[in-house]
């Protein structure tokens, strides 16, 4: 097929949010384009990739605790190309019995989906082609129904997801779409990049970044990340930069609000 007949995501030639994001964390995943742009970003926030490590150790931690607090079921969207551990490696890990349905819209990620699918006997994992901005098809999609329970709690995570669903797109609503199925005791899991701690000249050029490869982005502040939470009620330590949340030991060194720029949070379904 020629490149342009190609959708977008598959495209070598225009930069690509997961292949970005894998070459922050190391990955190999990626194009010259991809570098290219991320380079450009890394210009002017050069700490980009602390961030990038410090949301993936995050999802780690927060994964682990849902485990401890006997959540066994798990909703990822907007998953990205996988990085291990991936999720159902750390919930699987801690509770073999874990069952994970990862979402995902772009066909790259879909290219790697066999490192997501390798569960544990008891457990399991499954994967849905599906766009976080059409909620109902998620959580009525024959995947997600085979693979969980929604009378039982779910942990619904989202990671470095939402700064690429503009206000025009009502993330507010799209959340509340995707957790009104669910079982009292279900948790939702969220980060999203902030300027709250960044020059606010050097925040603009690395959107501008994204939207230049026609990418949509926002960042957000404290309280329209914490909105997102609507009717939900936040865990501690509440809205806190990522690196805070929970941590497992000291900050590295290289760890401050100003190097990992993105907010996290954690919420309760009452």
């Amino acid at each position: 097929m020629p490149a342009q007949g190609l959708p977008r995501e598959l495209r070598t030639t225009t930069p690509h949010t997961a292949r970005m994001y894998d070459y922050y964390l190391g990955g190999k995943d990626n194009y010259p384009v991809d570098r290219e742009a991320a380079e450009a970003v890394r210009s002017v926030l050069p700490h980009i990739k602390v961030t990038a490590r410090s949301t993936r150790e995050f999802m780690h931690r927060a994964t682990r605790w849902f485990t401890a607090r006997g959540i066994r079921q798990f909703l990822d969207i907007g998953t990205g190309i996988p990085t291990e551990p991936n999720l159902h490696q750390v919930a699987q890990h801690e509770a073999p019995e874990a069952r994970v349905v990862y979402v995902d819209h772009d066909p790259i990620v879909l290219a790697h989906v066999d490192a997501l699918l390798r569960s544990t006997p008891e457990g399991r994992t499954e994967y849905l082609h599906g766009d976080v901005r059409a909620p109902r098809d998620i959580v009525g999609s024959e995947e997600l129904t085979r693979t969980l329970d929604l009378s039982q709690p779910v942990a619904l995570s989202m990671n470095a997801l939402f700064h690429f669903v503009p206000d025009e797109d009502d993330p507010i609503g799209i959340i509340r779409e995707l957790v009104e199925p669910l079982a009292p005791g279900s948790y939702v899991s969220l980060t999203h990049v902030t300027a709250d701690f960044l020059d606010p000249e050097e925040a603009a050029k690395a959107i501008d970044v994204y939207r230049k490869g026609g990418i949509p982005a926002q960042v957000r502040d404290r309280t329209e990340f914490e909105a997102l939470f609507a009717g939900l009620e936040l865990v501690d330590p509440g809205i806190t930069p990522t690196y805070r949340w929970h941590p497992d030991g000291p900050p590295r060194q290289d760890e401050t609000d100003a190097t990992t720029s993105m907010y996290a949070g954690v919420a309760l379904k009452k």
